[in-house]
């Protein structure tokens, strides 16, 4: 609006202190943020896989007794465990409060997924890092990638099994409230 109470048909885009369109500032600020985690990930690939590798070594002790124990463990509760996260996120995204619980469980869910991810993406993955946690998980930590896979398909069994029984229970609780509204007629 200029002084004399019109308005300038120049200035349709916002400006910042800066003199540039703000729109401008946004894509900046896109780009940075895009190379910030192009890096960020170019290093964590390189690390993480090492990492978790000698990680699990530690705790295996280079024995095949210790490697199928944890493998079992780590394979069963990193999968069961956000499975049922990610279905109680899906129950309530629609209830009151039910977004933030629902991103909050989504969260945990994919960070008690994590060491299976990282197991994955040392079975997986194509660079140094992953063939040197392949390396060390052979050498160092005999049987916990089979034993991963293995828990990791029993915690499925299991939640398949979980929800059967949930929807199960469910469907006759439903009709015995049907039967118990409807009386039989007496003859």
């Amino acid at each position: 609006m200029t002084g004399d109470g019109t308005f300038d048909a120049g200035s349709t885009t916002a400006t910042t202190s800066s003199g540039r369109p703000s729109w401008v500032n946004k894509t900046i600020i896109g780009a940075v943020a895009l190379v910030a985690l192009v890096i960020a990930y170019l290093i964590l690939a390189a690390f993480l896989p090492r990492w978790w590798s000698i990680r699990v070594a530690n705790l295996s002790d280079q024995a095949f007794s210790k490697g199928i124990f944890w493998g079992l463990v780590f394979g069963t509760v990193c999968t069961l465990v956000p499975l049922l996260l990610f279905t109680a996120a899906w129950r309530v995204r629609k209830k009151r409060g039910g977004k933030v619980t629902a991103i909050v469980s989504i969260v945990l869910a994919v960070a008690v997924a994590a060491p299976n991810l990282l197991t994955l993406s040392i079975v997986l993955g194509s660079n140094n890092a992953a063939h040197a946690g392949e390396r060390t998980l052979d050498t160092e930590a005999p049987g916990f990638r089979g034993a991963t896979a293995l828990g990791a398909v029993i915690a499925v069994a299991l939640f398949t099994a979980l929800v059967y029984l949930v929807v199960r229970a469910r469907r006759r609780r439903a009709q015995k409230k049907i039967a118990a509204s409807n009386p039989a007629p007496q003859v």
